[in-house]
């Protein structure tokens, strides 16, 4: 028998919500809501919602609840809320929704940041972590350029991985 390899076991894909957290942003508007949900269809995983909240806590912890009591959700990705704003809410709700931080992925967004724009990629307060129900959150700058690094660079290449070690 051969031994498996560490990712064989891995899930083909995931249950995704793509949430864009923003007070100016509409459906219409929403370009990196869109980018974040062609991004994981196009890689073969599912969006099995959307939605489109203003920079309010109650509606951002509401929304990571209702994730976390939804069995047909595994990975939470927001998009916006993650500056250094009094309005940016986003990190901050999903820092005490995890249980278990990510911390390397929001080191490495900033390291890939910095490459695209320079010293103003330490301002971000991107993060990701597992939650007590075995749910995966990601808290991305709102810009469709950081979402795109964040989604491309780190979340699709590792996001079926994490579930296989999540999983054991």
């Amino acid at each position: 028998m051969t031994p498996l390899s560490h990712r064989e076991a891995d899930p083909a894909s995931v249950e995704c919500w793509v949430v864009t957290v923003s007070d100016s942003r509409t459906r219409a508007t929403d370009t990196s809501g869109d980018l974040l949900a062609l991004g994981l269809t196009g890689a073969g995983h599912r969006v099995t919602r959307r939605a489109l909240l203003p920079n309010d806590a109650r509606e951002i912890d509401r929304i990571l609840a209702e994730a976390s009591r939804d069995e047909s959700v595994r990975a939470i990705l927001l998009a916006g809320g993650t500056g250094v704003s009094s309005k940016d809410l986003t990190a901050d709700a999903v820092l005490d929704a995890i249980e278990r931080p990510l911390p390397g992925f929001g080191e490495l967004f900033r390291f890939l940041s910095y490459q695209e724009i320079g010293s103003a990629a330490w301002l971000s307060r991107a993060v990701a972590g597992v939650t007590s129900t075995g749910k995966v959150v990601f808290a991305l700058p709102g810009s469709s350029a950081a979402c795109r690094t964040a989604l491309e660079k780190l979340i699709l290449p590792e996001l079926c991985h994490l579930f296989g070690q999540i999983d054991k």
